[in-house]
Order: structure tokens, then sequence, then C-alpha cells
């Protein structure tokens, strides 16, 4: 111990106040993988509704032992996230947290969101590896929980606003749309934003790449189960050689953060848009200073950043890695570099920031 750390005394209501908000990470560290348990074993749906249950009850329900089944009634009723009646030993589901954790309808549907983190601290030790020398990890390298996760995740948040208020708030983009126009989502992971605006405009027509073959594989799936196999493909492409066709829009969603040379990609889109055509910008929501970002939705992107966003962007040269919390100035600054004229915050969520560039 040095001369410095013996003078220094500690205030011990702030140690002790430290001390139990480190355990109360460790179990919400440990319930991520429970809300994940919870979702796979059908728990959570076969409580949805069905008011105040045993253990026995809820085991007989979903086929699940019932040891496991007490002992994950008990953790999460410890988190809040089930109601327990102690004068009969049963638990219930209260609506307020079915909305988030099973009725996938909901706008404020999250189990994708646990099933990222999961999949995301699955892989921490192979990051911890490529931190020390500065290499990447790329985004293809990650478990399937991960790339499901991501769909889950993000699709709630397209179905309950792309066309709804995003594509409005842009400058006359609907109107094409619903004439006929020509559309590329890059960076598309399992296609959800493309099937989500494809079925929203029939007379348009959609192109979806992605770096990822496995990814494209899904989306291909995805829009062969929405029958719309005729007026939507996909390909898979790195963002600066996918097809450049005079696209009408063209749209990223939370994807240009993980690129390692956004700026060779925002050029080759303004090169692939049409005439008076429009980029839509999806990004994470995010101020331009660190102290904006300290809160629970900037400490969730921070840890995203760390494990998957800035790892896969340090495989890609040059390596710009801008990570999750870019924030609106240092995208700006990748429009402007790549010859876009025109750039504005057309709306925005708790989520996310969506902007528009144009020629």
């Amino acid at each position: 111990m040095t001369a410095v750390e013996e003078a220094v005394e500690l205030d011990g209501a702030k140690l002790e106040q430290f001390v139990f908000s480190v355990v109360g990470e460790i179990g919400a560290t440990l319930n991520t993988a429970q809300v994940v348990m919870g979702e796979r074993l059908g728990l959570y749906r076969a409580m949805w509704g069905a008011g105040w249950l045993t253990p026995g009850e809820l085991g007989r329900r979903t086929g699940v032992h019932e040891r496991y089944v007490r002992e994950w009634l008990n953790a999460q009723a410890a988190g809040h996230y089930l109601d327990y009646e102690p004068a009969d030993g049963t638990y219930r589901l209260p609506p307020e947290q079915a909305a988030v954790l099973v009725d996938s309808d909901s706008p404020a549907y999250l189990a994708g969101f646990f099933q990222l983190a999961l999949g995301t601290v699955l892989d921490t030790h192979r990051v911890i590896d490529t931190a020390r020398t500065g290499n990447g990890f790329g985004w293809h390298e990650h478990s399937e929980d991960v790339f499901d996760g991501c769909e889950v995740f993000f699709r709630t948040g397209y179905r309950a606003n792309l066309v709804s208020s995003w594509l409005p708030a842009l400058d006359g983009v609907v109107d094409k749309l619903e004439a006929g126009a020509r559309v590329a989502d890059i960076g598309c992971g399992h296609g959800a934003s493309t099937v989500i605006m494809a079925q929203a405009y029939p007379n348009s027509t959609f192109t979806g790449t992605d770096y990822h073959p496995g990814s494209i594989a899904k989306a291909r799936a995805r829009a062969a189960d929405a029958g719309l196999t005729g007026r939507v493909r996909f390909e898979t492409s790195m963002a600066a050689a996918s097809p450049g066709e005079q696209y009408d829009l063209v749209t990223t969603f939370d994807c240009l953060h993980d690129m390692g040379d956004p700026v060779s990609a925002a050029r080759h889109i303004r090169d692939s848009l049409a005439p008076n055509g429009t980029w839509l910008i999806v990004e994470p929501m995010a101020g331009d200073r660190v102290e904006d970002n300290l809160n629970p939705v900037g400490r969730a992107y921070y840890g995203f950043s760390t494990f998957l966003c800035t790892p896969a962007s340090l495989t890609q040269p040059p390596a710009l890695a801008l990570g999750a919390q870019a924030g609106e100035q240092r995208i700006a600054d990748v429009v402007s570099a790549a010859g876009f004229t025109r750039f504005r915050r057309a709306a925005e969520t708790p989520f996310n920031l969506i902007l528009e560039a144009r020629p």
C-alpha cells in the first residue's frame, strides 16, 4: 500500500452502500440467465393471466421439475419480477411485467434484450483476449443468442415506430414508398426491418444486405414466411460493396457504428442513391459527451459496445470503432465526410436516434 493510499480514510456509509450495490449487480447478472430460462421453459407464458400459482402447479403446467421451478420463482420474486404471497406460498406474474417479458406484441417487450445480453457475456473470455492486443472480434464469431436476441429486441422497436413515426418523419419518403420505391436495407441482420417495411408498402421493392451469411439465410426464411419473396431479396455483402441501383431510400438500422470504415460505407450509400434520395440512419440513443450518457440506457449500450460493437469494428480496417454511444455529432462527421450536404435529427426514442441524410 502506498503512502497516499494509507492516508485515505474510507467513508463507511459510502462503502456499505457500494457493497450492497455490487451485490445487487451480481443478482442482476444472474437474473439475465434466469429470464432467458423462464422464457425458454415457458414459465412466464404459463403464468401470464393465470393468477396465483404454487410451484407445483407451475411445474405441472410446464413440465419443468418442481424443485427448479421453486428456486426460479424465489429468485424472480426477490428481484420483483413476480409477486409472492407468503400466506399460501403462491406467485403471480403482474401484467406490467408480462408486457415486458411475455407479450411480444407489446412495445415494451424486452425478452430479446436479455437474450442478447446473455449471448454477449458468454463470449467475454474471447473478447478479453483480443483486448490485450487491440485486435477485433467479429460479429459473426458470436453465439446464436446474440443474433437471435438482437432480432427480437430491435424488432419490437421497429414494429412500434418504423412505419408509424420514423418513416413519416422523413421528407417525402412515405409518398415515394406508397407509389413504389426502391429500398436498400444495409446491415439488415435477420431482416426484421426489411420485412416490416415491405409489409407496409406493397408497391415498393426491397434489398437487404449483411456481411454475415447466417443472418442472410435467416432473413430469406423470414421473407418467405411473410410471403414477400417476390418483392424482397437478401444478399450477403459488405456495406461498402452492397448493390448500387439508384435507390430512393437506403436504411441502416443500428449498424453504422459497428462498421470499421463507416465513411466508405456512407460514400457508397451516397453513390447508390437516386437523385433526391434519402438515407435513414437509426443509431443507439446517445449524447455527444460521456457525461450525457451516464444513465441506464447509456450504461447498457456502453456494455454492449465493449463486447460487441467496438470489437466488431476493430476487425475491419481502418477500424474507426465509433462505438454504440457515438452520438449525433460523430455520425454527422461521418455523413459530411462522405459528401452528404443535408443532415438532421428526424425523430428519437429512449433507445434510438433517427437521423436523415441527403446528398
